[in-house]
């Protein structure tokens, strides 16, 4: 599998970057686009790596409904975009009421794109899935949260999902914010799959901290042994320190091709 990384936080080389998370992957014979950043910067670093994302993409998958993973896709249309049915809410942070939600509804979307959602598994290949809802099992992950939604309740993200990729019978999850937990994601990808083996997890891991939950979620990756350990976008300082401290980890940045 390789994975082209088009938006990152942080810039590598030539390319630009931005708060937001953007991922090409190909796998097989599919080639997939995994979240848009919030601007065009995505089709920018594209362009520089010889990609055309409007003549080579069919399929966008949206990890969900916040501006910095999905405003981009007014830069798109007739693709194919999966999701889930929450993403199109609007929300607000608890602190401001400044609006961290999509700058398009769905009525909007439907007009620019074949709109799939679900918040149940979905096969988008034999060997792509795209996991829907994810269930939040143990007690250290998405216990708080800072966003309420468009009625003033807290707002858990409940449409915050991931990809579960089958490669030589191993498992590769790649997270878009992790707001439903890291670890949660991890052990639902295995329940649906019917893996046990996690070789790669990449993405944003939402960890801000030297905290417990940084220090559980590391525990956990010990534990199932993951090869390949790749936080990025919303995980803070902090806890980077602490994945590298522990696995060596390499930051990710825009322009990073990744063989997995």
């Amino acid at each position: 599998m390789k994975l082209f990384v088009l938006t990152e936080n942080m810039a590598g080389d030539k390319f630009l970057a931005e708060h937001g998370l953007s991922y090409l992957i190909e796998h097989e014979e599919q080639t997939i686009l995994f979240d848009t950043g919030h601007s065009d910067v995505f089709l920018k670093n594209a362009r520089m790596m010889g990609i055309d994302i409007s003549r080579d993409i069919n399929t966008v998958v949206l990890s969900h409904g916040h501006w910095d993973h999905g405003d981009g896709l007014g830069y798109l249309e007739n693709k194919t975009l999966i999701t889930h049915p929450v993403s199109f809410i609007r929300r607000f942070r608890k602190n401001d009421d400044s609006n961290i939600g999509l700058a398009w509804s769905k009525a909007e979307i439907e007009k620019r794109f074949k709109l799939i959602t679900s918040s149940k598994p979905y096969k988008i290949s034999s060997n792509i899935i795209y996991l829907g809802e994810i269930p939040r099992e143990n007690d250290y992950e998405a216990q708080t949260t800072t966003f309420i939604d468009e009625k003033g309740n807290d707002d858990f993200v409940p449409d915050d999902s991931a990809l579960a990729i089958i490669n030589n019978n191993e498992l590769i999850i790649i997270s878009g914010c992790a707001h439903s937990g890291i670890c949660n994601i991890s052990e639902y990808a295995k329940k649906v799959t019917g893996l046990e083996k996690i070789k790669t997890v990449i993405g944003g891991f939402h960890l801000k901290h030297n905290d417990l939950q940084t220090r559980k979620t590391i525990k956990y990756f010990k534990r199932q042994k993951i090869e390949q350990i790749y936080p990025s976008h919303c995980t803070e300082l902090p806890a980077l320190a602490m994945f590298y401290n522990e696995f060596k980890t390499q930051q990710v940045k825009s322009g990073m091709i990744l063989n997995i």
